[in-house]
């Protein structure tokens, strides 16, 4: 019996492995996961390839919506596209159409992040040319530019532009509270405290009732800090050791700066074995 050519068997994979990724596209404005919606118009391109360019007519192009990376030419460079953004896939090779390219103040570089010892393959990834943050006329601070412009799509009415260079002065925001804890005696207890400010936020720990900073000249009880764990952040934890029935009560984590301070309260409960809480 003859056998069907490669060619005839090799379109009916692709159209399938194409319905296998198709799926609706994200609302006009929401930021696209970097997964099935571009991976689609590298199957569409991958089709298209065998077709060949057909005469350009931009008048039959169909307008994409919601790029906020902003557009490119197709492989044809005849419609436009959207453009890839931050952290998606990309093609290295400039001839190559499958991943689509990068956006505007983007390039596609091999990311070397994952772990290599264990045999992870460097992706290409679209990464923003600048690191430097950037204050925006909203009065928030961007990572870096491309971060600003994606926002200014996503809210064309809100004229988004850049205020300056580096971030914007802002009070203490505590992006991470201490949570509330129950624990026994004899056991160790943490509260964490997580803190974003421009000029750089000091932490301190107090506990109601008490009139000293944390922790004092109590030997069961330490306070560290550091930067991190994004930029402009600090971290502070107070850690109290073999806690004791005393050692109950609220604590609370205040941050302050030339502009501002706030304060996250948690509360600490101690049980005594076999005494349980009333």
């Amino acid at each position: 019996m003859p056998q069907p050519p490669a060619a005839a068997l090799a379109l009916p994979v692709l159209l399938l492995l194409l319905l296998l990724v198709v799926r609706t596209p994200p609302p006009t404005g929401a930021r696209p996961s970097p997964g099935p919606d571009y991976l689609r118009r590298g199957w569409l391109r991958l089709l298209a390839e065998g077709e060949g360019c057909a005469p350009c007519r931009p008048e039959e192009c169909a307008a994409p919506r919601g790029c906020l990376a902003g557009r490119v030419r197709d492989a044809c460079g005849c419609c436009w596209e959207c453009a890839n953004l931050e952290g998606q896939l990309c093609d290295l090779d400039p001839s190559a159409h499958f991943y689509g390219r990068c956006g505007e103040q983007l390039e596609c570089r091999l990311d070397a992040g994952g772990d290599l010892s264990r045999g992870e393959v460097p992706e290409p990834l679209c990464v923003c040319r600048s690191q430097r943050p950037l204050c925006g006329s909203d009065g928030r601070t961007y990572a870096q530019i491309c971060r600003l412009q994606e926002a200014a799509r996503a809210r064309p009415d809100a004229n988004l532009t850049v205020a300056h260079p580096g971030p914007c002065e802002t009070a203490p925001q505590i992006l991470l509270h201490p949570y509330d804890v129950w624990n026994v005696t004899g056991q160790d207890v943490i509260f964490g405290c997580e803190v974003f400010a421009y000029p750089m936020a000091s932490i301190e720990w107090r506990k109601d009732g008490l009139d000293i900073q944390l922790p004092g000249d109590d030997p069961h009880i330490s306070v560290q800090f550091r930067g991190g764990p994004q930029r402009f952040e600090v971290t502070g934890w107070l850690q109290i050791q073999a806690v004791r029935p005393s050692d109950e009560g609220t604590y609370r984590c205040l941050a302050r700066n030339a502009l501002g301070q706030v304060e996250a309260p948690a509360s600490l409960t101690v049980l005594t074995p076999g005494k349980g809480k009333p």
